[in-house]
């Protein structure tokens, strides 16, 4: 009977390290900039890593005092996004997250509410299941990298309010996301 805790706290720990270990590939994405007014993505619907030099958008820890500085301001990239019909977190995300888990670990009295959503395709109902699940995956990230959940909650808009129209994968894209709204 003993088995099944163990179990679970291996089970547990081994999610952990993993997290962990996929979280320290930083850099900056090429066309994440989160106050892009005209919705284009300057990857060109590429996903690929940048040079990793300077990333300041997430709040680099290194240097002297800079990780301190950068957990006390909200981090600039706000959007993450995800592939046609999946709600797993992107590696290439998983640096953004982290860094809203430092900003909310290390200011407890901060609030976020997670919107998730959809493109176009498939049903209302389907879409509005999708989108919250896309939250409460960032949510989950978020939970076992420390932050309270009562500093998160999570909303699902599904395909209602796209960041971009459009009937192509490019804008079907941007509209696959989970936002952080503090």
């Amino acid at each position: 009977m003993q088995l099944k805790p163990l179990a679970r706290s291996l089970a547990a720990a081994l999610s952990i390290v993993v997290i962990a270990g996929c979280s320290s590939t930083g850099g900056t994405q090429d066309g994440d900039s989160y106050g892009s007014q005209d919705g284009s993505m300057s990857g060109s619907g590429t996903s690929g890593m940048g040079t990793g030099t300077g990333s300041s958008q997430y709040g680099s820890t290194s240097g002297s005092g800079a990780g301190q500085q950068a957990d006390s301001r909200i981090p600039e990239v706000r959007t993450i996004y995800f592939d046609y019909d999946r709600d797993t977190i992107k590696s290439d995300y998983e640096s953004v997250v982290m860094a809203h888990a430092r900003y909310l670990r290390a200011n407890p009295g901060a609030q976020v509410v997670l919107h998730g959503h959809t493109d176009e395709r498939g049903t209302r109902e389907y879409n509005m299941a999708l989108g919250e699940r896309r939250a409460r995956a960032v949510e989950r990230f978020l939970n076992i990298q420390g932050v309270s959940p009562s500093q998160m909650s999570v909303v699902s808009y599904g395909e209602e309010r796209p960041a971009v129209n459009g009937n192509n994968d490019s804008a079907y894209a941007q509209n696959r996301r989970v936002v952080f709204n503090y």
